[in-house]
C-alpha cells in the first residue's frame, strides 16, 4: 500500500486518539494560551523599553539578508527576534488546542471558537507588528498592537474559564446566586478596565519610551492625559471595593469572591506602581511592571465579570 493511500487511515487512527471529552491536556492548553498572551505583553514591553523597536529594521525579514538576527545587530536584535519568535510558540499551542478539539468541535463549539480566534488573531498581531516597524514604529499602530495582544488576553481568560467549567453552558459547578447589580457592576469594571488600558496606550504614545531614539510621538500632553488616564482607574476601584462590599454583605463564597479579591489585589498593585511611576520618573522597570499589571487587569475584570453573568441572580 502506497504512502498516499495510507493517509486517510492514520489520519483516522489518529483523530480516534483525540480527547472526546474536555480533559486534563486541553485544559493545560487553555492555561497555556493565557500565560503565552501575558508573557508576550512582557516581552513586547521589553522591546520598547529597552529601545529595540527597530532591532530587526525590516518585516517579514529580521533584516533585509537575513530572517533572524545576526551578532552585528546586538542585544536589540536578540530581543526584537525573541519577541517575534514567541508569536511562532503562541501559535503552536492554538493550532494544538483546535487539534485535541477536534473530536469536540460541535459540541463544545465554544472552546473551538474561542481556540480558532486565537490561532487566526496571531498573523494579524504579526502583521500589525510588522507595520510598526515600516512605519518607524508610529505611535498610533505601536498602541493598536498592544491593544490587540489585551483583547487575546480577554479571548484566553474565556477560553481557561470554559475548559475549567467554570462559566458558559457547560458549567461542571454551581455558583452561588448573586444580587441583581452585580452583573453589571462587573461589566461596568471591565469596561473601564478597557478605557484605562486604552488611554494608557495615549499616555505611553505621548511618553519617553518610544521603543527608538528616532521613533515619533503622539505630541499629546503627557501630563494630561496621565490625569484623564487615572479617571476610569478610579471608577475600577470604587466599582470593585463595592462588589467586595456585597459579596461579605451577602456573605457571598466560591469563584466570584475569589474572582473580586483577585480584581481588588491587580487593582491596588496597578494603581501602587501607577502612582509610583509617575512621581518618579517613570522608569523603565516600574513602566514594564504597569504593562504586566494592565494584562493582568484585563483577565481579572474578565473573569469576575464572566463569572457573574455565569451565576444565578438572587
Amino acid at each position: 500500500m502506497s504512502t498516499a493511500s495510507r493517509l486517510p487511515q492514520l489520519a483516522g487512527r489518529l483523530v480516534s486518539r483525540l480527547p472526546r471529552t474536555v480533559d486534563t491536556r486541553i485544559r493545560r492548553l487553555a492555561v497555556a494560551s493565557l500565560i503565552g498572551q501575558t508573557v508576550l505583553v512582557v516581552t513586547g514591553g521589553a522591546v520598547r523599553l529597552t529601545s529595540s523597536g527597530l532591532g530587526c529594521p525590516t518585516w517579514p525579514r529580521c533584516t533585509d539578508t537575513s530572517l533572524v538576527n545576526t551578532p552585528e545587530m546586538g542585544i536589540h536584535g536578540f530581543i526584537e527576534f525573541g519577541n517575534r519568535l514567541l508569536t511562532f510558540a503562541l501559535a503552536a499551542v492554538a493550532a494544538l488546542m483546535l487539534v485535541y478539539l477536534w473530536n469536540l468541535r460541535r459540541e463544545r463549539r465554544d472552546l473551538f471558537l474561542l481556540a480558532l480566534g486565537l490561532l487566526a488573531s496571531i498573523p494579524a498581531q504579526a502583521v500589525i507588528g510588522g507595520i510598526t516597524v515600516l512605519t518607524n514604529l508610529n505611535p498610533w499602530v505601536v498602541g493598536l498592537h498592544f491593544l490587540v495582544s489585551m483583547s487575546l488576553v480577554v479571548f484566553a481568560t474565556l477560553l481557561v474559564n470554559r475548559a475549567f467549567g467554570r462559566t458558559g453552558r457547560f458549567m461542571a459547578v454551581r455558583h452561588p446566586a448573586l444580587p441583581g447589580v452585580m452583573r453589571p457592576m462587573t461589566a461596568a469594571v471591565a469596561l473601564f478596565s478597557a478605557l484605562a488600558v486604552m488611554l494608557g496606550v495615549v499616555v505611553t504614545g505621548a511618553g519617553p519610551h518610544a521603543g527608538d531614539a528616532d521613533a515619533p510621538r503622539n505630541g499629546l500632553d503627557w501630563d494630561l492625559f496621565s490625569h484623564i488616564h487615572a479617571v476610569p482607574a478610579y471608577l475600577i476601584t470604587i466599582g470593585t471595593v463595592a462588589a467586595l462590599a456585597l459579596v461579605f454583605l451577602h456573605r457571598i463564597t466560591g469563584p466570584f469572591r475569589s474572582a473580586v479579591l483577585a480584581l481588588l489585589a491587580v487593582t491596588v498593585l496597578q494603581a501602587i506602581i501607577g502612582f509610583t511611576q509617575y512621581y518618579n520618573g517613570i522608569p523603565v522597570l516600574l513602566v514594564g511592571a504597569h504593562m504586566l499589571g494592565a494584562a493582568l487587569l484585563m483577565a481579572a475584570a474578565t473573569n469576575a465579570w464572566d463569572i457573574a453573568r455565569s451565576s444565578p441572580v438572587r
